[in-house]
């Protein structure tokens, strides 16, 4: 299936040195603060909480309580944990993956959701273009490191086994509730990069998601500079160790109007 998923999926499963501490602070006494708090879920998880800054991107995706999220390309469910945890036993997560992850992240997949450990924790094995879920019924939709995944073919897999791209921002919009956001992660490209570097380098340009965003019908309203990077190698991969855990990322939140 390649070299290049296997290790986006260990990338997204597994854990780094960092510590939870310095993510912590930021939600005294805000109902977010659980998101963080220590309790059973995969130890690795609180190792990767300061290295994504995963308070400050919950902060910027609007995230509550009581909230419909679907988190797409989930892999391990790192981030499914979180916003489980935010909109609470009101609220719904969908943990979307490709069947495709089920090789690569199975068994992390599996012990996220043992013994209905996340009881608002709905599983979704599709492609990214086709969500199962009802029009309008969707407060927040995540993809984070994962757009460029559309112009990616895993080694002997269908063309297009991943998702249309044009049908996914599309499909995106159906399932958003007026007024509800799409927010889009990614590793920065060279700035005029054709989307297939998507499928090369694992990045893309910002501009390819605004402009697909846009013509399905999403309106650009914010962006953060939180993860950039411009120390950043744009030629080199996003698995290379150069760059590694380094890239420049760019962080966007579009509406549903």
């Amino acid at each position: 299936m390649g070299r290049n998923l296997t290790l986006k999926i260990a990338t997204l499963c597994a854990g780094t040195s960092f510590a939870l501490a310095a993510a912590m602070p930021l939600y005294a006494g805000h109902h977010e603060e659980a998101a963080f708090a220590k309790d059973d879920r995969p130890e690795a998880d609180y190792e990767q909480h300061s290295v994504r800054k995963a308070a400050e991107v919950l902060a910027f995706s609007g995230i509550e309580k009581g909230m419909t999220v679907i988190d797409m390309e989930a892999a391990g469910g790192m981030y499914t944990e979180v916003f489980a945890k935010t909109v609470g036993a009101d609220g719904v997560v969908h943990m979307q993956n490709p069947p495709l992850f089920d090789g690569f992240a199975g068994d992390a997949i599996k012990a996220r959701v043992a013994n209905n450990r996340l009881a608002n924790v709905k599983q979704m094995r599709t492609a990214f273009d086709t969500l199962t879920v009802a029009d309008s019924s969707v407060d927040v939709v995540t993809w984070f490191l994962g757009p460029h995944e559309l112009w990616y073919n895993p080694e002997g897999a269908e063309k297009g086994v991943l998702g249309n791209p044009d049908k996914a921002f599309a499909e995106i919009r159906r399932a958003l509730k007026f007024g509800g956001h799409f927010i889009a992660l990614d590793h920065q490209a060279a700035s005029g990069a054709p989307a297939e570097s998507g499928g090369i380098t694992h990045r893309i340009d910002k501009a390819i998601i605004i402009e697909r965003a846009t013509a399905a019908g999403l309106k650009l309203v914010e962006e953060s500079d939180l993860l950039a990077n411009a120390d950043d190698d744009y030629a080199k991969g996003v698995f290379d160790p150069a760059v590694r855990r380094k890239t420049d990322r760019f962080l966007l939140k579009f509406v549903k109007r």
